[in-house]
């Protein structure tokens, strides 16, 4: 009895330590090995080096020689993510989108049948980072206007910002917004 007593104990004792600790040791090291960006949260640094977010993240830009991100049913919160679980059909769900469609409207002087639903409406997430490039596309105008820049300047540097999709089909075309924002800054100083 005091045998498998001592065989039990050695048993838990090494599998604490292999799926306890080796075995996050060795997802670690490979990520760092393999992927050393994204293990570290594909974080963006200026060229000083210092951090300004992530590429996974998306961040709020509401000056207008900025272009903005889609909404967020989270604030822009990245430790709470998620959307609002508000469906098509809610009042509160209508209602938001109908306020945040009279704003875009009106701030880049564009028809309700212009204005692409991601700036309008909230990821599921609430942090999608991305946009695509009718909707970056859109505020090509305001963010020339803004910068003092000729608009083909702006519209350029989008089309250089456009990622296809994930293996040529998976998804489709998107623009990072914080990526766009950082390369208008360093572009048009």
């Amino acid at each position: 009895m005091i045998r498998q007593l001592q065989l039990g104990i050695r048993f838990t004792l090494v599998t604490m330590v292999m799926l306890g600790g080796g075995y996050h040791a060795a997802l670690w090291a490979i990520g760092q090995a393999a992927f050393p960006s994204q293990a570290e949260g594909s974080l963006i640094r200026r060229a000083d080096g210092i951090i300004v977010g992530s590429r996974l993240i998306a961040q709020k830009f509401t000056r207008p020689e900025y272009f903005q991100s889609r909404p967020s049913g989270v604030d822009y919160n990245a430790a709470s993510t998620g959307g609002t679980n508000h469906g098509p059909s809610n009042p509160d769900h209508l209602k938001a989108v109908q306020e945040r469609l009279d704003a875009v409207m009106t701030q880049e002087n564009a028809t309700a049948s212009q204005v692409p639903s991601e700036l309008v409406t909230a990821s599921g997430g609430g942090l999608d980072p991305h946009l695509p490039p009718a909707a970056v596309e859109l505020q090509a105008a305001r963010v020339a206007a803004a910068r003092n820049v000729p608009v083909e300047r702006v519209r350029e540097l989008i089309a250089t910002h456009i990622e296809p999709p994930t293996l040529g089909f998976l998804g489709r075309a998107r623009v990072n917004v914080l990526e766009l924002n950082l390369a208008l800054d360093e572009e048009f100083q």
